[in-house]
């Protein structure tokens, strides 16, 4: 993947990339602010300003009007780590996009009307999916369990429902200053437009947006966990659940590749070995998960699974910890280990054919430090042995290293 990056005056970072067989463009804007980067008192702000930014902003009071006469559509997503939003819209009417990303960044619109607004969809949104939904409040409860430092110990949605309820003006506008200007984003423009239109375009919207301070990470550590942790908790649910999760390396730590491959090895679809054994032979979960969180810093790998009625928490987590003894007792076979990286490397493959996906993705290689990964990452992938398999296995599913939740029926 071909791809050319340049800088503002400001601060500002932009990537291109250019695509001519398609008649569309993308501008993604990346934002480095995640859940990570809140106040323990006040959590649940970036999500919130997911919402926010399509609130309208000082000279644009209706982003998506514009932008759906120009025959786009947008979105954003939030994480621990990052911010992201996205339009994609005919390459002809990629002003547009510009226009509408340049003057939210500027100057977005605050109101106690608009945030009012936005707190009431957010406090809906916690109520719905993690307070009333059945096992809504299990991830809580784990990250908590998990995590006793770094601030990955809440969700993106918040630790708190207070913490958006009793969000103030003045608390929000902060929250924008510190981390919503030039010097703390990242734009990708990709699609079948010219490199000196971007850098023109660019230019012209971007430019004159004040840098702002830029941001300085300075997170607390989490520490080694040196004893197993383990929770109970009895709701009204329809099944019994079992939850895992253990500390695993961050994105660019060596481990990482291998702990992706061991996800897939054990949770990786049809063919994966918690799904033959404990879900197609014994019966003993309905469904079952194996999979990580893709974390910049020190992150978690989890598996999660509904039980079969009538099977006990203590037989389900017996049957999986010998799959995972196994899996730290023997080498995987050369033929297994081939095909996660087959499976791997298709996954990847088919992420890129759609150019939203790659533009989001070099703009989170960026973040990363290295756009390239777009292009080297996969032989990271391949490097990966049936000896490092075994060895990040033993460290990772080591006891002291676990954090479970029995989660009852009543």
């Amino acid at each position: 993947m071909e791809y050319q990056k340049f800088h503002l005056d400001n601060g500002l970072t932009v990537l291109y990339h250019q695509d001519t067989t398609t008649p569309m463009a993308v501008v993604n804007v990346l934002y480095n602010v995640g859940a990570r980067d809140e106040n323990p008192a006040q959590t649940g702000f970036a999500h919130l300003f997911e919402h926010l930014m399509f609130g309208g902003s000082i000279n644009i009071p209706d982003y998506d009007g514009p932008l759906q006469r120009a025959g786009g559509e947008n979105n954003a997503y939030t994480t621990n780590d990052i911010t992201n939003y996205y339009c994609q819209l005919p390459a002809k009417n990629i002003e547009t996009a510009f226009w509408l990303e340049s003057d939210r960044m500027l100057s977005l619109a605050f109101s106690q009307k608009s945030l009012d607004t936005q707190k009431k969809v957010v406090c809906e949104e916690f109520k719905e999916h993690y307070i009333n939904k059945p096992y809504g409040d299990a991830w809580q409860a784990l990250r908590q369990l998990a995590y006793t430092t770094h601030p990955y110990q809440w969700m993106t949605i918040g630790k708190e429902l207070s913490h958006i309820e009793n969000a103030h003006l003045e608390d929000v506008k902060a929250f924008f200053n510190k981390h919503y200007c030039p010097s703390n984003a990242i734009i990708v423009i990709a699609g079948n437009i010219a490199l000196e239109t971007v850098k023109r375009l660019s230019e012209k919207w971007f430019s004159p947006i004040p840098s702002g301070k830029k941001y300085e990470r300075n997170l607390p550590a989490e520490p080694k966990q040196l004893m197993a942790r383990r929770k109970e908790i009895t709701a009204n649910v329809p099944l019994n659940a079992l939850y895992k999760a253990w500390h695993m390396d961050a994105r660019l730590e060596e481990g990482y590749y291998a702990a992706d491959l061991i996800t897939e090895l054990l949770g990786g679809g049809g063919a994966s070995r918690l799904y033959q054994n404990l879900i197609k032979e014994q019966r003993i979960f309905s469904n079952l998960d194996c999979y990580h969180f893709g974390s910049v810093e020190k992150g978690l790998l989890a598996i999660e699974g509904k039980l079969v009625q009538g099977v006990t928490l203590e037989q389900a987590e017996a049957a999986l910890q010998q799959q995972i003894d196994s899996l730290t007792s023997n080498e995987v076979s050369t033929t297994e280990l081939q095909k996660v990286i087959n499976r791997t490397e298709s996954i990847m493959t088919f992420e890129d054919i759609s150019l939203l996906s790659r533009a989001s993705s070099l703009a989170f290689a960026e973040l990363l430090g290295n756009p390239n990964l777009m292009n080297t990452e996969i032989e990271l992938y391949r490097k990966i042995t049936k000896e490092d398999i075994l060895k990040y296995s033993k460290r990772i599913f080591a006891e002291q290293n676990s954090n479970t939740l029995l989660y009852h029926t009543q």
